[in-house]
C-alpha cells in the first residue's frame, strides 16, 4: 500500500514519515509548505507542493502515486490565533478535509486517518479523559477537529472506507534536534524561550485545585505520536470496516512545576519561575485515559517527560546555541 500524508513536511508529519518508512511503507507527501521543511523529509521521498484545498491537485495525487490510504496531518492549529481568525480555520480545517476525503472517495482509498486533538474536549472535570468523555470545545480550532471527526466517519460509512481518528494530547520532544519543532506555543518551548532570554519562566495561576496548585496535563513524546500512528494503519491494513476514535496519552498527569523541575535538572538552569494570573480557560487537569488505545492497536507510549524535555532542548538548541551560554 502507499500512503498519501497531507502535512508530512511539518513537525509532527515529518516523524510521522520517518516511522512509516521504518515500518516498510511507500509514502508520498502533500504539503503547501506554510509551516513545514522539506529538509525534515528523508531522502527520497515523493513531494507534492500544494493545498489540500486543490481538489484535482489531491485527487491527480492519489491517482499517480497509485495511494490506497491516508493520513490526514494538515491542518491550522493555534488555538489562540483561531478564536481571531475562525472563517480561516474552518476553511483550512474542514474544507480542507472535506476535499482530501471527497478526493480520497472518487479514487476509491479505503483506509483514512485523521489527527485529532484533545481540544474537542475542553474543559472536562474528570480524572481520566476518556474517548465518551462529552466533547465541548472551547476554542474555533478544538470545534473543526471535532466536526472534522464527524466528517471522516460520516464519509468512512458512505463510501466504505475505514477510519481512525488519534485525539493528541500535549506533544513534546523531538526524535532528532534537526526534527524538533521551531514553534513556541506550548509550555515546553515558552520556558525554553523565557530562559534564552535571561528571564524567569511564567506560572500562569497556582492556586488550582492540584496538588501543588498549578495545571496538569498529559505530555506525549512526538515519537509516540508517530508510532501510534504506524499502529493505526496496521490496524486499517488488516480491517477496512474500522471506524474508531482513540485517544493519544501516557495516561499520565504532570504539573507544570513538575515540568519546571525536569526543565531545571535538563537545562541546570534556574526554573523556579514567576507567578502571573491564570489564563482564561485553562482547566486545573486534562489527563488522558490510554487505555482504549492499548486493547484496539495494542500501543503503549514508550518515552517519559525527562527523554521529552531532553530532546526538545537539544532540538531548542540547535535552533539557538545562545541558549547553551545561560547554562549555570
Amino acid at each position: 500500500m502507499t500512503w498519501l500524508i497531507t502535512g508530512g513536511a511539518g513537525f509532527i508529519g515529518a516523524h510521522v514519515v520517518r516511522a512509516m518508512i521504518e515500518d516498510g511503507r511507500e509514502v508520498v507527501v502533500l504539503d503547501d509548505l506554510s509551516t513545514g521543511d522539506l529538509a525534515r523529509l528523508p531522502e527520497g521521498v515523493p513531494v507534492v507542493e500544494g493545498s489540500t484545498l486543490d481538489g484535482a491537485l489531491v485527487e491527480r495525487t492519489l491517482r499517480e502515486h497509485g495511494v490506497t490510504g491516508v493520513l490526514h496531518i494538515a491542518a491550522k492549529k493555534q488555538v489562540g490565533e483561531s478564536v481571531e481568525q475562525p472563517l480561516r480555520y474552518y476553511r483550512e480545517n474542514v474544507e480542507g478535509l472535506r476535499v482530501v476525503l471527497e478526493a480520497a472517495a472518487a479514487a476509491g482509498v479505503r483506509s483514512f486517518l485523521l489527527s485529532s486533538s484533545a481540544a474537542v474536549y475542553g474543559m472536562p472535570d474528570v480524572d481520566l479523559v476518556t474517548e465518551e468523555t462529552p466533547c465541548v470545545p472551547m476554542s474555533p480550532y478544538g470545534e473543526t477537529k471535532l466536526v472534522g471527526e464527524w466528517l471522516v466517519a460520516a464519509a468512512g460509512r458512505a463510501h466504505g472506507m475505514g477510519t481512525v481518528a488519534l485525539r493528541y494530547f500535549n506533544v513534546a520532544g523531538a526524535a532528532t534536534p534537526e526534527l524538533g519543532d521551531p514553534g513556541v506555543f506550548n509550555l515546553i518551548p515558552m520556558v525554553f524561550e523565557r530562559l534564552t532570554a535571561g528571564k524567569p519562566p511564567l506560572v500562569f495561576g497556582d492556586d488550582y485545585p492540584t496538588p501543588d496548585g498549578t495545571c496538569i496535563r498529559d505530555y506525549i513524546h512526538v515519537s509516540d505520536i508517530a508510532s501510534a500512528h504506524v499502529a493505526a494503519v496496521r490496524r486499517l491494513e488488516a480491517d477496512d470496516s474500522a471506524s474508531l476514535v482513540l485517544n493519544i496519552g501516557r495516561g499520565q498527569g504532570v504539573s507544570v512545576r513538575g515540568i519546571l523541575d525536569v526543565i531545571g535538572e535538563v537545562t541546570g538552569l534556574d526554573t523556579s519561575g514567576e507567578v502571573a494570573p491564570r489564563r482564561p480557560g485553562d482547566p486545573a487537569r486534562v489527563v488522558a485515559s490510554a487505555e482504549r488505545i492499548s486493547a484496539e492497536l495494542g500501543w503503549t507510549a514508550k518515552y517519559d517527560v525527562h527523554e521529552m524535555i531532553a530532546s526538545a532542548w537539544e532540538g531548542w538548541c540547535l535552533r539557538h546555541p545562545e541558549a547553551r551560554t545561560r547554562r549555570a
